[in-house]
């Protein structure tokens, strides 16, 4: 099964590419009088992730899967409620033990919402009730554009560097509000081709997050991210990550469960609560904070999102046989 789960992993190239982009930037950072065209560049790569965004959400599959509302309440309060909250508490118990920045960062995870794309397929690997996690997906994207960094500046208060101001709102409607708008009003005339070339939309998506990061880790490597960063603190960092994926996950399976949901909606609710998206994390990251931070504060995100990948793997087959085992008792009686 593990051997399974890696090979899955090691199969996405996304991840290695992401990992490969780290390793550029702490040997080649952006430097000088470069800075002022990367963060250009690292703008414009926001703008496109959220117009693709807007592109591609499905609006009346939204309009369908909100007659599920009450399921759909509870993966919001999980996602923009228990989340925040557990990530509010590692950031304080940990700020002794890291950088100040990587701490906020733990924070930051928390306040982030589901994956489009990984928490829905691996639902449908796991046999669960897909439609539940694209609406999911859909509808907690859209709200995180107002709702994530609201969470995080309230949460974080003067030490996280992000307060609520009229800046930070023109920002936001700037560079994630604006191409999603123009992304659904484009939809008539261009979902249509996004849909048609999915490998295309999804390099343009994934080369766009690949900047963000590259930039920002760029601006954390010459701040000194990795002379900040010794044994204990990784120790300490690695250890707080395992915890918050056991309490995510583990957490979202046991309220499935409290709540009496069926099998498919609980591996839906699974997913859909524990996963939490880099492709809004690193432009949101690359908008809410000065270059040098955002590095660091993407940190703890994109080793949760590792984290996630290969618990997933691990867990989806294992979920799909106990729903396969379910539907024939079904049967059988």
């Amino acid at each position: 099964m593990l051997r399974a789960a890696f090979s899955r992993l090691l199969a996405d190239r996304f991840i290695l590419a992401l990992f490969v982009t780290i390793a550029l930037a702490s040997i080649i950072p952006v430097r000088g009088a470069q800075v002022s065209y990367a963060n250009l560049a690292a703008s414009g790569a926001v703008f496109i992730i959220f117009f693709l965004h807007g592109l591609r959400l499905p609006r009346q599959e939204v309009i369908n899967g909100l007659r599920d509302w009450r399921l759909q309440g509870v993966i919001f309060l999980l996602i923009f409620g228990a989340m925040p909250l557990i990530g509010w508490i590692f950031y304080r118990a940990l700020l002794p033990f890291l950088p100040a920045s990587i701490a906020v960062g733990l924070l930051f995870l928390g306040a982030l919402p589901t994956t489009v794309q990984s928490a829905t397929s691996y639902c449908a690997l796991s046999k669960g009730r897909v439609i539940v996690s694209v609406v999911a997906s859909a509808l907690n994207n859209l709200a995180a554009i107002i709702l994530s960094p609201l969470i995080f500046a309230l949460l974080a208060g003067r030490v996280g560097g992000v307060t609520l101001s009229s800046t930070l709102a023109i920002k936001v409607a700037l560079m994630l509000l604006l191409p999603f708008v123009i992304g659904q009003i484009m939809q008539p005339w261009l979902r249509h081709h996004a849909m048609r070339h999915p490998d295309l939309t999804r390099a343009f998506d994934q080369g766009a997050i690949l900047i963000a990061v590259y930039v920002s880790y760029s601006a954390a490597v010459v701040g000194g991210l990795w002379h900040m960063l010794g044994p204990p603190a990784m120790m300490a960092l690695f250890g707080a990550l395992a915890l918050f994926l056991a309490l995510s996950f583990g957490g979202g399976w046991l309220l499935g469960k409290r709540l009496r949901l069926p099998l498919s909606d609980r591996i839906a609710l699974l997913f859909s609560g524990a996963h939490k998206s880099i492709a809004v994390g690193a432009p949101l990251a690359a908008l809410m904070f000065a270059p040098a931070q955002a590095g660091m504060v993407l940190l703890p995100v994109l080793l949760y999102h590792l984290g996630q990948l290969i618990l997933s793997a691990i867990l989806a087959p294992h979920l799909a046989a106990t729903a396969d085992a379910g539907n024939e008792v079904a049967t059988n009686r």
